[in-house]
């Protein structure tokens, strides 16, 4: 018989059928649906800069800066969020290391003896050897590279989350700092109350002492001086308890954090610009987290469809071996090549649920990146809307509590000289003291406001040069197999 050509008709055949079993294996690709965005914010865009990474300088409280690095340096919360980060990566290195092919080597040696009954003696052997192996399978498909894709992927998205705990521990940071020196401001008007109560307090008692004012005016005065007093102490447990917080955002004992304080008039407003709606894609990097989450679901269909293809390992090794102890003179040498190709012919049906299942995680993730960016256009509506709002709330109840003043003041004039009764002077306290607090309540709502207006802008983060997936191809929505 001669010997069996394999003609080159047959290596094009083979190879036809592998490249059409690789383009089943990959899972095709759809331009992403865009997400509408407006062309512009419903409220009025305040004209100015994106906030800077450093945004919280932009309120010029030297005191705030000290408090947000010491959190930055820390916070328990930002050292998870670096391990997590870590941990991330060792995934990637440990997915791409099964790109590289492995390399075992193996030594032996011993002896042994033998003794069966009814012979003459002992029989002796000894053996050494020594053995390498290397062992590669082919990405034929891509089921390796996919893996190696979907970890770098995840590993974008844990360090977009890292980048969003960042975000959350500085902005929790500025709200509790703004809601101490709101508390204290509140106490401190507390306090100057009382006095203006018990000022006033003495003045009726010497008119009782005259007989120009009754036990009643007396004992309604005296009502508003202990109401005064008992304000003081709920005060006093907020602002301590503000402060243990503040200590615990940033990594400290509540006893260990010392807090100078300032004023909260005097804090300045950064002035907060903001562009287009699609601006935004880019800077948010909870919108960058559910993009990888997109591009890591992708990765994870393709791995999928790969494992139901072929696999082909490859294989080599040699050996040396020796009929001698700790000897490896003389040896006998062997080399040998070897490759398979390996199919799976029956699993009832585990590998093909496997690719919808990661078709079902891909649709899953598409939602989860169109609820977060519209969430992200809500957050920012809502942000520019609080921030005119308030802005303008403060101004009125400014006014409010300049006009009560002046209110007291004249109710004060007016019963020294006999000619109004306690009960005007009691009503214009009342309203004076209301005014004052809630105009303190209103210059913290207005930080605030501004705080999350920052916060729903990203707060000076800048996404990696990556087109964002509403709008290019990295990301996509799975279609029908091939």
């Amino acid at each position: 018989m001669g010997q069996q050509v394999f003609m080159p008709s047959r290596l094009v055949f083979w190879g036809a059928v592998l490249a059409l079993l690789g383009g089943c294996a990959q899972s095709p690709r759809q331009q992403a649906v865009p997400v509408n965005l407006p062309a512009t914010w419903g409220g009025n865009t305040p004209q100015g800069n994106w906030p800077e990474p450093r945004w919280w300088t932009g309120f010029q409280a030297a005191e705030l800066d000290r408090l947000i690095e010491l959190a930055l340096a820390g916070s328990p919360d930002v050292r998870i969020a670096e391990q997590r980060v870590r941990s991330a990566e060792l995934t990637v290195q440990q997915a791409g290391a099964s790109l590289f092919p492995s390399l075992g080597l193996s030594a032996s040696s011993g002896a042994r003896r033998t003794e069966a009954p009814g012979s003459s003696g002992p029989a002796r052997s000894e053996s050494s050897g020594a053995a390498l192996n290397i062992g590669y399978e082919v990405d034929l498909w891509g089921r390796l590279s996919a893996g190696v894709r979907g970890a770098e992927a995840s590993l974008d998205g844990v360090r977009f989350d890292q980048e969003s705990v960042r975000l959350t521990l500085t902005t929790g940071v500025a709200n509790a700092y703004f809601q101490y020196l709101s508390l204290a401001d509140r106490l401190e008007i507390a306090r100057q109350n009382l006095q203006l109560a018990e000022r006033l307090m003495t003045i009726v008692e010497t008119r009782a002492r005259y007989g120009s004012a009754s036990a009643l005016d007396v004992s309604r005065q005296r009502t508003t001086v202990l109401s005064q007093r008992a304000a003081l102490l709920p005060l006093e447990t907020q602002l301590r308890q503000t402060r243990h917080a503040l200590a615990l955002l940033v990594g400290q004992l509540p006893g260990e954090l010392v807090l100078q304080g300032d004023r909260i008039e005097r804090l300045s407003l950064p002035v907060v610009g903001v562009e287009v709606p699609g601006a935004i894609l880019s800077r948010r990097p909870d919108l960058a987290r559910a993009e990888a989450d997109l591009r890591a679901a992708d990765a994870q269909v393709d791995a999928a469809r790969a494992a139901l293809l072929p696999t082909l390992q490859l294989s080599a090794g040699g050996s040396l071996a020796t009929n001698a102890l700790l000897s490896l003179s003389d040896p006998t040498r062997v080399l040998s090549l070897t490759g398979s190709l390996a199919q799976n012919l029956f699993d009832g049906g585990k590998l093909r649920r496997q690719v919808d299942l990661g078709e079902v995680s891909v649709q899953q993730s598409w939602q989860a990146y169109r609820k977060t960016l519209l969430t992200a256009v809500k957050e920012v509506e809502d942000a520019l809307i609080n921030v005119e709002r308030q802005g303008t709330q403060e101004l009125n109840q400014a006014a409010v509590r300049d006009e009560a003043q002046r209110s007291l003041q004249l109710s004060e004039q007016r019963y020294k000289a006999g000619a109004a009764g306690l009960s005007d002077v009691l009503d214009a306290q009342r309203t004076y003291f209301s005014a004052q607090d809630q105009l303190a309540q209103i210059r913290l709502s207005r930080l605030s406001a501004s705080v999350d207006l920052i916060k729903a802008l990203g707060g000076g983060w800048q996404a990696p040069r990556r087109e964002p997936a509403a709008q290019a191809e990295p990301v996509s929505k799975p279609g029908t197999e091939s």
